[in-house]
């Protein structure tokens, strides 16, 4: 199979003009009034068409031929920002433009956007699909690059471990440095010991793909330091403690916190942003074998605390801890982790709206009004102190399964936090990475959660 081609993606837009076929994207008040064009009005009249949000009518000419097409955005478009993304999947393939829209020229290409990915890697058909003109309005630029983002997060998760194991991971992370002309650096195998990565190395080595620390650098020493960090188990069994099988089903979106950072690293580049940045990755597969570390087990983290192994399915804690406190020994002004750390969050929160941690207050205040402007949905939960007693092992510094079972995004979140001291700023997200079920702006599969609130952030707010 030819190597999957995860940048520059093609997008399900238009540039090229020519004669392309009209969307009325209409309300019911449009309909009443009759303040669209006649012979689409006429034809919405005649069919009882009431805009509801979501639907569609198709338009013919007098010929028969195909003329256009009718949208419904319902009576309040703004309830439902993303519903474009409905168009993407019920147009006929051909070109099409908008001719009426009572939303932003932004959000509605970002919607459909959104709702036109297709993971089709794996299928023997590829479907025609629509495309849709760019209005002249429109920031084009800034819409391709955080679908491109987008798009790119999506299908990292959604590859199976197969063609998505540590060493393939490597292979995009490179290809997306490559592309922007960013450095990179590798630590594999024993090499993790010997650069003190011990807990990379632990949860890593008993996989047939070597563990392995990847790490970007790209823009000029000076402006602001922007570290990320993510979570790149390409696949968990569980390791010794073994998920059964429904739980396993899904784990090759265990790296979907470095699929994520990624993406958000690729419009933080395409955007040209004044940033110093770093991308951290830490690439294993959580396997069974022979020399797979032990429930019980005891090992020293590279911040030199000891972390006992309560439970060898809370890896990526482990990983995690010694990629934070690398990137913490470079005091970045704002480092950020993304994870797909823990069920209790998916528990607290439900699938789609990602915890964020954080001890500062500007900073959190300002991503939940970056998430508002980008419905791009994030919740604040609390680092509390009250609970740092439950991370506490019996004979070592650290435990990486506090029992009970209560509050495991908040122990997860504190455990993390003992692994960072010296950076200005730091925020972790506990994401799910996955959307269970379809939306018009999301199949179901592989997610992008945050990046976007994330990267309006880092334009509006860091200079």
């Amino acid at each position: 199979m030819a190597p999957y081609q995860y940048i520059e993606r093609p997008t399900p837009f238009s540039t090229k003009g020519g004669h392309t076929l009209p969307v009325f994207a209409v309300t019911p008040a449009h309909i009443e009034t009759g303040t669209i064009d006649p012979i689409a009005l006429d034809w919405a009249r005649k069919a009882g068409f009431k805009a509801d949000a979501g639907s569609l009518l198709l338009i013919p000419t007098a010929d028969g031929h195909l003329g256009g097409a009718l949208f419904g955005l319902g009576s309040n478009p703004s309830d439902n920002p993303f519903l474009s993304a409905k168009l993407a999947r019920s147009l006929p393939a051909g070109e099409w433009h908008i001719e009426t829209a009572p939303l932003t020229a932004n959000r509605l290409l970002l919607g459909y956007g959104l709702g036109a990915y297709r993971f089709g890697r794996y299928r023997s058909e590829k479907p025609v699909e629509p495309t849709l003109m760019i209005p002249q309005d429109a920031d084009a630029a800034d819409i391709k690059r955080q679908l491109a983002g987008i798009y790119l997060a999506r299908d990292l998760i959604n590859t199976p471990t197969n063609d998505m194991g540590p060493a393939d991971l490597e292979k995009a992370f490179r290809a997306l440095a490559d592309h922007y002309k960013a450095e990179v650096s590798v630590v594999v195998g024993d090499g993790l010991i010997e650069r003190n990565f011990p807990l990379v190395h632990t949860v890593g080595r008993a996989s047939a793909q070597a563990p392995r620390l990847l790490e970007m650098r790209w823009g000029k020493k000076g402006h602001p330091k922007v570290t990320l960090v993510g979570k790149g188990v390409c696949f968990d069994t569980g390791g010794l403690d073994i998920k059964g099988s429904a739980n396993m089903l899904l784990m090759k979106k265990d790296m979907g916190g470095a699929a994520n950072v990624m993406g958000l690293a690729l419009m933080i580049m395409d955007a040209k942003l004044k940033i110093d940045l770093r991308v951290i990755v830490p690439a294993v597969e959580n396997s069974i074998a022979g020399n797979a570390f032990r429930p019980g087990d005891i090992y020293r983290s590279r911040k030199g605390l000891t972390v006992q192994i309560d439970n060898t399915d809370a890896e990526g804690r482990l990983i995690l801890a010694d990629a934070l406190a690398y990137a913490d020994e470079d005091k970045p002004d704002l480092l950020i982790d993304m994870a797909t750390l823990t069920g209790a969050a998916r528990v607290a929160l439900g699938p789609d709206l990602p915890p964020f941690y954080t001890d500062d207050e500007d900073l959190a205040e300002h991503l939940i009004d970056a998430s508002l402007e980008t419905d791009d949905p994030l919740w604040r939960m609390p680092l509390y102190k009250g609970y740092e007693k439950n991370i506490r092992a019996q004979i070592a510094d650290l435990t990486n399964a506090p029992a009970g079972g209560m509050a495991g995004s908040i122990t997860a979140a504190l455990f993390l936090k003992r692994f960072v001291d010296k950076s200005t700023k730091w925020v972790h997200f506990d994401i799910f990475g996955w959307a269970p079920s379809e939306r018009p702006h999301s199949p179901v599969g592989g997610e992008a959660q945050g990046i976007r609130a994330l990267y309006r952030y880092l334009r509006t707010n860091l200079r």
